[in-house]
């Protein structure tokens, strides 16, 4: 478990999509550091004293794209040696030094971390040993650049919004816009790949280009030129200083904080603690102890792949001693570290923008997540029960505190969690929710003596919100490339309508057609990449056909973020096997079957008119009652996919199941009465098969 635990940092890396940080020491490091925690002072200061959307966003930018430039490799080099491998095999001299391989280069979960934080420092990964990457004099440059575009601006932010018609840009306006989306593709590029890069460059090419194709063309238009394109993206707020930005630079910081203060002060430990504590004795209580450490540790960490790490690192010596195989074991962590996505109280990045775009709180976004991430967590722990049975496992007995010993003692980490929705609920915005929920949690650290937030842990925990929304942040402030050409073209009208030309009108199969794109791209981008992209193209086609907003938004957040639980990539999956040492396809498998339940009713609260009670709107007895029917449905999906041993009982349950989603009298009847034949079928060939 040690082992493990250790590697932890380096495996979150290897399989994160953010791009392993440079390993930064001494005077470079604490400088890094010193930014990151003055613009997490900045984000929390915005909160009481509000700046103006465009010059909050640009300043924020200011520090946070040249901390990109510091603290991620650029690659180059890297490329190039394999680029020169291809015709001399011959050459294998080592890598270059500052810009190691990333292959063999320490890695960190966390941007710049240093090789003390970040567990064993891989040998050979960069000359010059312990001490430290250092940025090279191109890094630097394009670092001095960042501040120099965005600072530029901020001297006069009320003329050069003035001068955002396009015609009246000046010619370092128009300097300075270029630069900055030269360089807002190189940051993307270093800390998620060249996809994302890729199709940001394609937008690009189409905004300009688009007048030269054909007029029947649904998405031609009359064509932008560079100054039309600058002014689109550079001086408004609807290019890189978007929604995308917007949200990065306040809710997804401020909670990245709450998480680092909640981390710090020991809720991490409590939370993984609390739940080995609380399933003892049985045999399915393993993987039921994953589940629910999964879902705690998600309020401390947004990612998926992060909590599959941090948590198999700890659990899957427990579970190989209960008797799981590798792959379903693999399945179960991938799955509840997918869960720290779509769980309240904090969800995933995707969420936020949720509430920014539907322009509503927070807390009504977490009442749409509630009942969905309950059947979520009802589908794993019932996968779980028939799993113990399948597989034979037993329980292990763990060396922890009591349940009750451990809530008496250290039960204090939850109220900062409950203070969250408290104050949300009271009208509060989730800004200022955070914030107070940040201080309560900062203040109840002393009651821990060896987790007390002195000076030195408030600084690294106010450095370490920055430095983990970085990514983040690049993807944020590029994304607005992707929503400023849409906006200026046309383009997602066109295509939403290309998606129901396509469907010819039918929601059922614009649903289709829509889940499997949104599932598509992401594969190739992060998720909240995915979502942005999705929100401006998918979502209006689903809209058009009568979908409200809340529905067709969440509908495309929930298939963004089983992205990364879908073949072939399946990040959290493939973090998850390389804990176990079992098959990555196997584990893909396993974990979807888990998920399965995520995959189903995004569908029901979209195809169906009930189905927005799945969203908790509408009378409360109709959201009880379709709550409940949604229940049996993911128990029928449950046997379909692995409860019950027979073919024929397994189509059948899966045939009730899907019934029952319609959320309709007649076809719940009808599901019920399948369901039953399920049961009866499965009864009558277990008599036969005993006699």
């Amino acid at each position: 478990m040690t082992e493990l635990s250790d590697r932890a940092p380096e495996l979150a890396a290897a399989h994160e999509q953010e791009r392993p940080a440079r390993v930064l020491t001494g005077r470079l490091w604490l400088g890094v550091r010193i930014a990151g925690g003055l613009l997490s002072v900045y984000a929390l200061i915005v909160v009481f004293r509000p700046v103006e959307a465009l010059e909050q966003r640009m300043t924020f930018l200011a520090v946070a794209l040249p901390l990109v430039f510091l603290c991620y490799r650029s690659g180059w080099s890297s490329l190039v040696r394999r680029t020169r491998g291809r015709f001399r095999p011959e050459d294998d001299s080592g890598p270059a030094a500052g810009d190691p391989d990333p292959a063999t280069a320490p890695a960190s979960g966390v941007a710049g971390v240093p090789a003390g934080e970040a567990g064993a420092r891989a040998e050979g990964g960069e000359r010059g040993g312990g001490r430290g990457e250092r940025p090279s004099v191109a890094d630097w440059l394009l670092a001095a650049a960042s501040v120099a575009v965005l600072v530029y601006p901020l001297l006069d932010i009320d003329a050069f919004r003035d001068r955002g018609s396009g015609s009246a840009l000046t010619s370092l306006d128009l300097v300075a816009g270029v630069a900055l989306t030269v360089l807002l593709l190189e940051a993307v590029r270093r800390t998620v790949g060249w996809a994302l890069t890729i199709i940001c460059i394609i937008f690009l090419i189409y905004a300009y280009f688009g007048a030269y194709l054909p007029i029947t063309w649904p998405i031609g238009h009359r064509g932008f030129d560079v100054s039309q394109i600058v002014s689109q993206l550079y001086t408004g707020t609807e290019g890189f200083f978007g929604v995308p930005l917007q949200v990065a630079a306040s809710y997804i910081i401020l909670f990245t904080i709450y998480g680092a203060v909640l981390d710090f002060s020991g809720a991490s430990k409590f939370f993984i603690d609390l739940s080995f504590a609380a399933f003892r004795r049985s045999r399915s209580a393993p993987g039921r102890t994953v589940t629910l450490a999964g879902f705690l540790l998600g309020t401390v960490s947004g990612s998926g792949v992060a909590t599959t790490v941090s948590l198999g690192s700890v659990a899957w010596p427990v579970l190989r001693r209960a008797g799981y195989p590798r792959e379903p074991a693999g399945g179960i962590l991938a799955a509840g570290g997918i869960g720290a996505i779509l769980s309240p109280p904090t969800l995933g990045a995707a969420a936020f923008i949720i509430a920014e775009l539907l322009q509503v709180s927070y807390l009504e976004v977490l009442l749409y997540a509630t009942i969905p991430t309950l059947l979520y967590y009802l589908g794993i722990f019932l996968a779980i029960e028939i799993d113990s049975r399948r597989f034979g496992t037993r329980a292990v007995e763990v060396d922890a505190p009591s349940a009750g010993r451990l809530l008496l003692r250290f039960g204090y980490h939850f109220s900062s969690l409950i203070l969250i929705i408290v104050l949300m609920a009271l009208d509060r915005s989730a800004f200022q929710s955070v914030v107070v929920a940040t201080a309560i949690a900062f203040a109840l650290s002393f009651l821990d003596p060896a987790h007390r937030m002195g000076p030195r842990r408030v600084g690294e925990a106010l450095a370490k919100g920055t430095l983990e929304v970085l990514p983040v942040t690049a993807v944020c402030a590029a994304a607005g490339i992707i929503v400023g050409v849409i906006t200026q073209t046309g383009l997602g009208l066109n295509l939403s309508s290309i998606i129901v030309d396509v469907a010819a009108g039918n929601l059922l199969l614009t649903t289709l057609l829509a889940g499997v794109a949104v599932m598509l791209l992401g594969l190739a981008v992060p998720v909240t990449a995915s979502f942005i992209i999705a929100a401006v193209i998918i979502r209006p086609a689903l809209t058009q056909l009568g979908v409200t907003p809340a529905e067709a938004y969440m509908f495309v957040f929930y298939y963004a973020v089983l992205s990364e639980v879908s073949p072939p990539t399946a990040l959290s999956a493939v973090a998850a096997a390389a804990i176990t040492g079992g098959n990555t396809y196997k584990t893909m498998m396993m974990t979807w079957r888990y998920t399965l339940p995520a995959f189903l009713v995004p569908f029901a609260f979209v195809l169906t008119p009930n189905g927005q009670a799945l969203l908790g709107q509408g009378p409360i007895g109709t959201v009880l009652l379709m709550a409940a029917v949604s229940a049996v449905a993911v128990a029928a999906l449950a046997m379909a996919t692995g409860g019950l041993p027979g073919v024929p009982e397994r189509l059948l349950a899966a045939v009730a199941a899907v019934l029952l989603l319609f959320l309709e009298p007649v076809p719940i009847a009808a599901g019920l009465a399948v369901l039953a034949v399920a049961a009866a079928v499965h009864l009558i060939r277990q008599r036969r098969h005993r006699t």
